[in-house]
């Protein structure tokens, strides 16, 4: 692979960029044609880790090849794998919470054990997690690891915590999580910290027999599949024979036995099943009293839980710490659920750093959500809106199409209200069909009849007609959940479902005004091609306004949201806010394009003052409106960006007088 490596140098100081896809792998496969005999073949994948590894370890070497950093900088484009990970303008690394239940019973949600609600161990996240014993610290670290290696820049982090709904787990594990969050981006500057550090939690974890207990249940479900799998027995007379052969006579029978108790209680409805394929098993419930009483029982996580704990005072000095470090949190989200979100549960989401809601709303259809168990209503989810709004924070819905009762009819029209009714109008959306997963309750109306998937051409029409419905000021994040195809029995299991919808949309003909759609990415942005619009909107208890840099084309190179609180709201919610009258907020400031590091100059959006002009009108706009202040929900790692541009801190906040 060297080789290859050296080939690859030599041909990039003969041009003057990175070598294009089909350039590099005339490279590699000329290369791979020397090879003769049991040599592994060289891989794209694995050659910026061997680059990466010379230079930390052969620094002889590494300076015999007299490598500049304008060179070094256009190997690592042409190494790069998967460019699009950091394309708008972030790293994004994505951790998952412990195992825990939900309060929630929804038809269509299924209850791994393995996993934290609603989601499934396969999912690439999960086995993340899983492996990694779902601490944040060695999640991110190793995320931040394997992103380095596959050559993206990793300084400015947006942190997604996943897991069902934040607000259910103890306040004191909230704490340490997100302490471990910034322990691990403070400590990414020290690769010998963050090794010694991981292997004595690694160390941790197995002494207090975690891994022994993941593994047992991993086996316990595998066995049953397998009875499953050979047509010998139902689940439950499957479960019923491994208890009868002594099973749970093992180490961890207290487990195993509280999970034959919610078993043997469920009645003639089966409450449990499994799914997934041999060497892959997963545990699954439709009830969340099987998923709680799974999980309670675990003594190594009780054991671990008693040292999965910090104070604010903690937390607060590892963010400090993070404003001025080499990775920084640019952004940090949490996922809940509408009847969670309370201004309690907000101002404490905003000291441990939070930026953004991830919300559960599924449907605005009353209908649908009481058919499908929501346990939700429209005017719980109303109010949570209007309260994440005023806060500052990013909304982020999940919407489901297909649920039990719906038809692309009922959806379509559904979607349209999210984003046009004013009670609602999120920032992004979350937009999938529904997964029918083993053993959730929709599995017995799909058996019946009552319940069927779309066809594919239903829904790609649908998901199109949503995109064209979709405003300027949102952006569908995705379409599908990483579920793999052997755990959906029925349905949509094509991964570039989006990419079909694009083709789709491409066949219409008919603009797309939707934010993913338009970003710059990869495309320049030079400041003379560039336009500053504005669309302005009203919500429930504020006026919005979007700014966007444009081209020509109408993609997008960077955003504002600017938010004008409705003076009567903010009076009559005087209590419960941590606003003033006559205080505006930005909620959101993004400039896409590649990831330019700290301090240095983007090479396409990023670090040429677009986001500081977008500042400055947004100040001209609220100044103008008769607002007399406005705040910056800012994150940890961007304090010293807004204080650079007049803000200073100020609660919850960072305010600049106006």
């Amino acid at each position: 692979m060297e080789k290859t490596l050296l080939n690859i140098i030599s041909k990039l100081r003969r041009t003057s960029g990175p070598l294009d896809p089909n350039a590099l792998d005339r490279i590699i496969r000329a290369r791979n044609r020397e090879v003769a005999g049991p040599v592994r073949h060289v891989a794209k994948k694995n050659l910026l880790p061997l680059y990466q590894d010379i230079k930390a370890h052969q620094p002889q070497t590494w300076a015999s090849w007299d490598i500049s950093p304008e060179l070094e900088a256009r190997l690592v484009r042409t190494l790069q794998v998967k460019p699009r990970r950091t394309a708008s303008g972030v790293a994004t690394v994505t951790v998952l919470t412990k195992p825990w239940p939900c309060s929630s019973a929804c038809l269509y949600c299924p209850n791994d054990v393995r996993m934290p609600k609603s989601y499934l161990h396969d999912e690439p996240a999960c086995q993340r997690a899983e492996r990694n014993w779902f601490d944040p610290y060695l999640q991110v670290t190793a995320r931040l690891r394997t992103l380095h290696q596959m050559g993206h820049v990793t300084d400015k982090v947006e942190l997604i915590v996943l897991g069902g709904t934040w607000s259910d787990y103890p306040d004191a594990y909230q704490i340490w999580y997100m302490h471990e969050l910034f322990r691990a981006l403070n400590d990414m500057s020290s690769e010998a910290a963050v090794e010694h550090e991981a292997q004595a939690r690694r160390e941790r974890y197995r002494s207090a027999g975690i891994a022994n207990e993941r593994d047992d249940l991993a086996a316990w479900a595998a066995k049953a599949q397998a009875r499953v799998t050979a047509g010998q027995a139902t689940y439950n007379q499957t479960v019923r024979e491994l208890y009868a052969c002594g099973t749970s006579a093992n180490a961890q029978s207290s487990r195993d036995n509280a999970i034959f108790a919610q078993i043997k209680t469920s009645g003639a409805k089966q409450a449990t099943g499994v799914s997934g394929c041999p060497g892959s098993p997963h545990l699954v419930s439709s009830t969340p009293d099987a998923h709680a009483t799974a999980q309670t029982p675990r003594t190594g996580w009780a054991a671990v839980a008693t040292w999965q704990t910090a104070t604010f005072s903690q937390l607060e000095a590892l963010q400090r710490a993070n404003e001025t470090a080499e990775h920084r949190c640019v952004g940090l989200v949490v996922e809940t659920r509408p009847d969670a979100v309370t201004p309690q549960r907000l101002a404490t989401l905003r000291r441990l750093g939070c930026t953004k809601l991830q919300m559960g709303i599924q449907s605005l259809d009353e209908r649908i959500l009481a058919a499908n168990h929501r346990g939700i209503g429209t005017d719980r989810m109303r109010e949570a809106f209007e309260l994440a709004r005023i806060f500052g924070f990013k909304t982020h819905a999940h919407f489901m199409t297909n649920l039990l009762g719906a038809t692309p009819e009922s959806d379509a029209a559904d979607y349209l209200r999210m984003v046009d009714d004013p009670a609602f109008k999120p920032d992004e959306v979350k937009l999938y069909p529904c997964a029918l997963v083993d053993g959730t309750g929709l599995v017995d109306r799909w058996h019946r009849g009552t319940w069927r998937p779309y066809t594919e051409n239903e829904l790609v029409n649908l998901l199109a007609d949503d995109m064209l419905a979709t405003p300027p000021f949102t952006r569908i994040s995705r379409m599908i959940r990483d579920i793999s195809a052997h755990d959906i029995m029925t349905g949509n299991k094509k991964v570039n479902l989006r990419q079909l919808v694009d083709q789709e949309l491409s066949r219409r003909g008919a603009p797309v005004q939707e934010i993913r759609t338009r970003e710059i990415a990869f495309g320049a942005a030079a400041g003379d091609q560039l336009t500053l619009a504005e669309v302005a909107y009203e919500t429930a208890n504020t006026h919005e306004v979007f700014l966007q840099w444009v081209r020509d084309d109408n993609r997008i190179a960077g955003f504002l949201r600017l938010s004008l609180p409705r003076a009567q709201y903010v009076a009559e919610h005087a209590c419960d806010l941590p606003i003033h009258p006559g205080e505006a907020m930005i909620r959101e400031v993004h400039v896409y394009g590649r990831v330019a590091g700290l301090h240095q100059g983007g090479e396409n959006a990023q670090h040429r003052g677009l986001g500081s002009k977008l500042i400055e009108r947004a100040c001209d706009i609220a100044r103008n409106e008769g607002y007399s202040a406005i705040n910056v929900i800012s994150a940890v790692g961007t304090r010293g960006y807004y204080r650079a541009r007049g803000f200073t801190d100020n609660g919850l906040y960072q305010q600049r007088q106006l």
